[in-house]
């Protein structure tokens, strides 16, 4: 038998520059802490070997203390062996890491930077596909077909890329066979790539990426832990969560009646949970201006309690009528320009995209103007 974990896509170094202050920091320093995460997984499952299935490092040049560090902690981990592929984000095109990365790589440390086998156990190898580009342009698996094996040893794939549609940026010309553990008699083949867990079949999978970067994938980051009796039996295959931080996407729906605020706090989880949240709120249905505006606010009370939190209101339809403007002024400038959005927001004449432009309008100058009330 061996026990492994299955894990890729660690991105160390992410920068995260579509957020602010100092989330980024803390994001980058979570996908380094996943590190430790999968040495306390392979501990308590009695693996010893940890695959790292491609972008282990988020561009072909990491700063050195990312790279150092990274080196630092799996060296740190001596009873684990770590093997480390290339993807396509760190790919061999980045000669000058991968030299770097020999020179400076423990003894626990495994670079899997050529196709060729590699012997993990006694009756156990390792078939690897490494990256040589950012886009091959083709199947880098199929190698594996052809390499002989002693009869009796369990062939363990390694790959980086597309299956069929699951890629992250779908590049077809890619794309791995979906069959390629039959056709290469593999006992598994660990893929990376595609940052949310796919099982393609009983002996090909995606493990995704331990910590999630978007909200792209509904499920929290996971590891395999995978176990295999022998050349033929079937793997079996355990999820361990390793991710700190959640990124969630809430649909809120709303219905005339609703009182959103309330409807947004039954929504959201719960108070020691936000800190570690990134959360995207979907509203769509329909809802009064005054409610629409109510619900700005309350995300933006809300706010504080996250690690980041935003709004999405493009599909909810907001309802107004001239009463409802007596809330942003009852005569003046701002009441005429209130009057103008309303006709035109209400205007069948106009394109559907101008209506909805109007609406949005309005509903931003009410929450101005509740903002100034005395």
């Amino acid at each position: 038998m061996i026990r492994f974990i299955h894990s890729s896509d660690l991105h160390l170094g992410k920068r995260f520059g579509n957020f602010s202050g100092d989330l980024p920091s803390r994001l980058r320093e979570a996908r380094h802490a996943v590190i430790g995460r999968l040495a306390q997984h392979a501990r308590e499952g009695g693996a010893t070997t940890i695959l790292l299935a491609g972008d282990t490092f988020d561009t072909e040049t990491p700063a050195p203390d990312i790279r150092r560090q990274a080196l630092a902690e799996m060296r740190h981990h001596a009873s684990l062996r770590w093997v480390i592929l290339p993807g396509n984000h760190d790919s061999l095109q980045a000669s000058q890491l991968w030299t770097t990365l020999r020179a400076e790589a423990p003894d626990n440390v495994v670079l899997a930077v050529e196709a060729r086998p590699i012997q993990l156990d006694a009756g156990v190898v390792l078939l690897p596909a490494p990256c040589t580009t950012r886009r091959p342009g083709r199947d880098l698996t199929e190698w594996m077909d052809g390499e002989p094996t002693s009869d009796g040893v369990l062939r363990i794939g390694l790959a980086h890329g597309a299956v069929q549609s699951f890629s992250e940026e779908a590049n077809a010309a890619d794309v791995i066979a979906p069959d390629r553990a039959r056709r290469a008699g593999l006992a598994y083949l660990g893929l990376g790539d595609w940052h949310g867990p796919v099982e393609v079949d009983a002996r090909t999978r995606y493990c995704g990426t331990p910590e999630p970067d978007r909200f792209k994938h509904e499920r929290p980051g996971e590891a395999c832990l995978v176990s295999i009796a022998g050349p033929t039996a079937p793997p079996e295959v355990t999820c361990l969560r390793t991710s700190s931080f959640d990124w969630r996407t809430i649909e809120l729906h709303l219905l005339d009646g609703d009182d959103p605020p309330d409807r947004l706090e039954h929504q959201l989880p719960d108070a020691r949970e936000r800190r570690q949240t990134l959360a995207r709120i979907k509203a769509t249905g329909r809802c009064r201006l005054p409610g629409r505006t109510a619900l700005f606010e309350a995300i933006e009370r809300a706010a504080p309690d996250f690690a980041f939190l935003e709004l999405e209101a493009g599909e909810l339809a907001t309802e107004c009528d001239v009463s409802d403007l007596d809330g942003i002024d009852r005569a003046g400038a701002l009441r005429e320009a209130a009057n103008a959005l309303l006709t035109e927001a209400n205007d069948e004449a106009r394109a559907a995209s101008e209506r909805d432009i109007a609406r949005a309008a309005l509903a931003r100058l009410h929450s101005y103007a509740q903002a100034v009330a005395p």
